[in-house]
């Protein structure tokens, strides 16, 4: 209500009420168990840079999602690199101290199937 002028009784009304509210929300006797406070959020084990890959990917929620090299390196902002492009291991090999990209879908709890001469990977939610 903005355009209530404060000196009129229902803007003090307002005001009163407002003031009420506000000290409310921080009452010291208001037991723990009923305080508001905002979840903590649990962030996984992806390197920065590919944590926009990660979130695209958690946060679809068809089965399959199936992108393309482009699509890829628009989500990232950055071409990954040229093994990405021409062994499909690095997209399906076991994860090792060397292979941080592979966190991007593993814990979106999806795995990778890329076909290279299509310039595509599908990631594929584990059951």
């Amino acid at each position: 209500m903005r355009h209530v002028n404060p000196r009129s009784p229902l803007g003090r009304a307002i005001a009163t009420v407002a003031k009420w509210l506000r000290a409310y929300r921080h009452r010291e006797d208001v037991p723990e168990r009923l305080r508001i406070t905002p979840p903590d959020e649990v962030r996984p084990p992806v390197p920065a840079a590919y944590m926009p890959l990660y979130t695209y990917l958690d946060r679809r929620y068809a089965a399959t999602v199936v992108l393309t090299f482009e699509q890829i390196e628009a989500l990232l902002g950055f071409a990954p690199p040229s093994p990405a492009f021409a062994d499909a291991e690095w997209w399906t090999g076991p994860c090792g101290a060397d292979d941080r990209h592979t966190a991007a879908w593993t814990a979106a709890r999806r795995t990778a199937t890329p076909q290279l001469s299509a310039r595509i990977v599908a990631f594929e939610r584990l059951a």
